[in-house]
């Protein structure tokens, strides 16, 4: 999917997350596990192709897993079975 700077609203183009470098490799292959497309090169950012909202929500979840404390992941799940559908 090739984006056009100009349809991407300003503020998107300069978001940015840090991943400690250990957790970087993580990230990168739970990612890789979950066939979507990125690169990550010693002493180099991670870059992730993101071609579907469908890869957005799962990236935010790898990196959310890994850089979210531990207890906050637990409280999140407990609201998450609390949830009645």
């Amino acid at each position: 999917m090739s984006l056009d700077n100009s349809s991407i609203q300003p503020e998107l183009l300069d978001s940015m997350v840090t991943i400690h470098c250990e957790d970087r490799w993580q990230v990168y292959h739970r990612l890789r596990e979950l066939n979507i497309s990125c690169r990550c090169q010693a002493h180099q950012p991670l870059k992730v192709e993101v071609n579907s909202a469908q890869d957005a929500i799962q990236i935010w979840c790898v990196v959310r897993q890994v850089s979210n404390p531990r207890r906050d992941l637990v409280q999140w799940l407990k609201h998450c079975w609390r949830i009645t559908a």
